[in-house]
């Protein structure tokens, strides 16, 4: 009988033992899918302003400070006829579009600004900021009067 146990022959525990099998893991590995998360939320932070069509528009009157601006802007004006100015001189669109495109050749950048009278046709306005988008300006905004306190 001390042989039996001494050599450790009859319970399996000498040089014949089991090697354990591993379990299935039980958890997820989240973490792939939280670096494909965060990228795609990245994407769709940088492509949502790109999707938003439309020209910043200003409304007649506002209650916002005047903007500081370094550069002298282009002025176009838009009468209650729907007759086009640059400064005071009458022009028609496309005259409007090749000054303004002359006037803007050495910097890209420049800010036009577009008046437009409060009994202006809203189309007409529209037309002259629908032309300048076509010819490349992107820098367009609309100039409001201050509304006044009361």
């Amino acid at each position: 009988m001390s042989m039996l146990t001494a050599g450790g022959g009859g319970n399996g525990s000498g040089r014949r033992r089991r090697r354990a099998r591993k379990a299935p893991m039980s958890e997820i590995n989240v973490t792939p899918m939280v670096d494909v998360m965060l990228v795609l939320l990245i994407v769709f932070m940088v492509a949502a302003p790109l999707l938003t069509v439309g020209v910043p528009v200003d409304l007649p009157e506002t209650q916002a400070q005047n903007l500081s601006t370094p550069a002298e802007p282009i002025m176009l004006t838009v009468n209650n006829l729907g007759l086009v100015f640059i400064g005071d001189d009458e022009v028609t669109l496309e005259e409007a579009v090749a000054q303004v495109n002359a006037l803007t050749a050495e910097n890209e950048d420049q800010r036009i600004y577009v008046r437009g009278d409060t009994s202006a046709d809203y189309g007409s306005v529209m037309e002259v900021m629908g032309a300048l988008s076509a010819a490349g300006h992107s820098k367009i905004g609309l100039v409001t009067s201050q509304e006044q306190a009361q």
